[in-house]
């Protein structure tokens, strides 16, 4: 086959063509950190890494809602360790109330402070975080507790809060406060604490003494919220401790997978250019001058 100089020049553009293109990819390579800067120089990693990207944002995300599951029990295990302590005060004094004793002006005066504790528990019922009722079920927008309004009293909703904390995994954010804040602790014919204070407010021993043990009925009934609250508060943290272990594997395969080895592409980058100034020198020598430069 004749070989003409045409075909020599040709040759040596296109391979020198080549040789910048491979250069061009190892200096974008070493500039962004990345395999690929677009679908079309390699379709399986651009693949594989919106499948890795999506794992890991669907992690970040379950995190951002175990940090809002945290958010509600937190501050419910909080309000129901001040409910506790005011329910257990509520009890002295029924205990104190109920000695032979006492007459009926000081019962009466035991009576007001009983009214203050009672306002305190109304207050914890209706415990507002971030805009939202965390004792109303679901109608985070309205007050779980009120008993003075024009339609009758109103008491916490009994519904629960859900949250998606891992795929497929729902976690209850909020306490079933119904039992806890609802008719039988406020009501104002059988109320716990209603009928302690009419008990106080008549003189009337038996019913205080009866008190007592509605009071600590109470009390279990708080105590027992917690001890549930509690038990998925510990199974949240298990949830959390998996979804960083998620966070990390996913994030490694996406590295793995579209990060590139910077030894390597500067390794590569230095023999390319090497590769690269040899083929120019060549070419210099390979091009001769033609009759055309000496007609000139």
């Amino acid at each position: 086959m004749r070989v003409t100089q045409s075909m020599l020049s040709s040759n040596m553009l296109k391979n020198l063509s080549n040789s910048y293109s491979k250069l061009g990819t190892y200096m974008d390579q070493l500039s962004t950190g990345k395999k690929i800067n677009r679908p079309s120089d390699d379709p399986v990693i651009a693949m594989k890494g919106m499948g890795y990207r999506t794992q890991v944002t669907e992690v970040e995300q379950f995190k951002r809602n175990t940090n809002e599951v945290h958010n509600w029990m937190d501050n419910s295990d909080a309000a129901l360790d001040k409910a506790t302590k005011a329910l257990q005060k509520m009890r002295e004094l029924a205990v104190q109330a109920s000695n032979d004793t006492y007459d009926e002006e000081e019962r009466k005066n035991i009576k007001e402070e009983a009214e203050q504790l009672k306002e305190h528990l109304i207050d914890i019922a209706n415990t507002n975080v971030n805009g939202k009722y965390i004792f109303n079920g679901t109608a985070t927008d309205t007050q779980a507790v009120k008993l003075d309004g024009s339609e009758g009293p109103k008491f916490p909703e009994d519904s629960s809060v859900e949250m998606e904390v891992a795929k497929g995994t729902m976690l209850q954010a909020n306490v079933n406060a119904s039992e806890l804040f609802g008719e039988k602790l406020f009501g104002d014919d059988n109320g716990n604490i209603q009928s302690f204070l009419t008990a106080l407010d008549t003189n009337d021993q038996e019913g205080i003494e009866d008190s007592i043990t509605e009071i600590d009925d109470s009390i279990n009934s708080v105590i027992n919220a917690r001890a549930d609250l509690g038990a998925r508060m510990n199974r949240l943290e298990l949830i959390e401790n998996r979804l960083d272990d998620q966070e990390i594997a996913a994030k490694k395969m996406m590295s793995e997978n579209e990060d590139i080895d910077y030894e390597k592409v500067i390794t590569e980058l230095t023999t390319q250019e090497s590769v690269h100034r040899a083929a120019l020198s060549a070419g210099s020598r390979i091009i001769q001058p033609t009759l055309m430069d000496f007609l000139r």
